[in-house]
C-alpha cells in the first residue's frame, strides 16, 4: 500500500492542536483561551469555523473526543484531546511553515500594483488612512508587549509580538515615505479627467514592453520562472 496522505494542516488548525498540546478541551473553550490570549490577531477564529475545524481534525484522527459534559442549563459540550498522529502533524506543519518563506499572496501589495488607477488625491487619502490604523495596530501591541514584559511572561510565548511590531512598523515607515513622494509631487503619477473624473487613456503597462533591450528578470516563485540547467 502507499503512503498515507499528509493531512491538510490550516492556520486555525495548527492553533487548535497547539492548545490541545497543553490540555484536552472542548472547542468552546479553546474559542475563549485563542481571544483571551489576543491569538485572534494571528488566526481568523469564529466560533462556527472552530467547530468545524475540529470535527475535520477528528476525522483525520489527529485529535480524539475524550468525553462530554453538561454544566447547569448549557448545552453538552466534547472535550478533545491530541493523538501522537496530531503531536507528529504540529510539529512537521510549524516546521514547514517556517522554513520555506511561502508566497501567501495578501491583497495590499495587489491593490497598490494597482494604485495607479485611482487619483493621487484618492491614494493619499487612502492611504493616510491606512496609516492610523497601522499606527494603532502598533500602540496595541507596545501595550501588549509592555504588559507581558511587566507580567515576567516567558518571552517565547510572546515573541511573535515583537514580529508583528517590526513588521507592521516596517510597512508603516514604508507607507509614510510612499506619502511624502506623492504628497511632494516627486511621483509621477497617471492623469486623471477633473470632470468625469476617468484615467486619461495612456501606454500599456512598460514592464513587459517588448521595446527593452533585454528582458525583465522573472522571480524564482513565479509561473514564468525557468530554473537553470543542472551542472
Amino acid at each position: 500500500m502507499g503512503q498515507q496522505a499528509r493531512p491538510s494542516v490550516t492556520a486555525l488548525a495548527v492553533a487548535v492542536l497547539a492548545l490541545l498540546e497543553e490540555r484536552p478541551m472542548h472547542p468552546y473553550e479553546m474559542y475563549q483561551t485563542m481571544v483571551g490570549r489576543g491569538e485572534d490577531i494571528l488566526v481568523k477564529v469564529r466560533p462556527g469555523s472552530l467547530y468545524h475545524t475540529v470535527a475535520r481534525l477528528a476525522d483525520q484522527e489527529l485529535v480524539r473526543a475524550e468525553g462530554v459534559d453538561r454544566a447547569g442549563n448549557r448545552p453538552e459540550r466534547t472535550t478533545y484531546r491530541i493523538t501522537e498522529r496530531g503531536h507528529l502533524a504540529l510539529r512537521a506543519r510549524i516546521a514547514e511553515v517556517m522554513r520555506f518563506p511561502a508566497a501567501e499572496y495578501p491583497m495590499f501589495p495587489v491593490a497598490l500594483a494597482e494604485a495607479h488607477n485611482l487619483p493621487v488625491d484618492d491614494v493619499l487619502a487612502l492611504l493616510r488612512e491606512r496609516l492610523g490604523h497601522l499606527e494603532s495596530d502598533i500602540a496595541d501591541l507596545d501595550r501588549m508587549i509592555e504588559w507581558a514584559t511587566a507580567h515576567l511572561v516567558p518571552r517565547r510565548y510572546w515573541i511573535v509580538l515583537s514580529y508583528l511590531r517590526a513588521t507592521i512598523g516596517a510597512e508603516s515607515d514604508w507607507v509614510t515615505g510612499f506619502l511624502a513622494e506623492l504628497e511632494s509631487g516627486a511621483l509621477e503619477w497617471e492623469r486623471f479627467d477633473p470632470v468625469t473624473g476617468v484615467r486619461v487613456a495612456g501606454p500599456e503597462h512598460p514592464w513587459g514592453d517588448v521595446g527593452h533591450a533585454e528582458s525583465p528578470p522573472v522571480p524564482r516563485r513565479s509561473a514564468a520562472f525557468t530554473p537553470p540547467p543542472l551542472m
